[in-house]
């Protein structure tokens, strides 16, 4: 089993509809962010894209701007 295959199987998983971590594919695709390589990465999931979000919001305003 190649490592991307074994990441995606076995990988975590923050549930959107939850909040939980979840290990494998546990939920639906619809439901879930990831494969992240460690439970914590997984619950940090959300706080990162929302910082990634916010961070691209503001670059588009300086652009705007500019």
């Amino acid at each position: 089993m190649s490592d991307d295959a074994n990441l995606t199987e076995n990988g975590y998983y923050f549930n959107l509809a939850t909040g939980a971590v979840e290990q494998g594919l546990q939920s639906s695709w619809t439901q879930r962010m990831g494969p992240y390589a460690t439970r914590e990465d997984a619950g940090a999931a959300l706080a990162k894209a929302r910082q990634r979000s916010e961070d691209w919001d503001e670059q588009d305003r300086e652009w705007e701007r500019s």
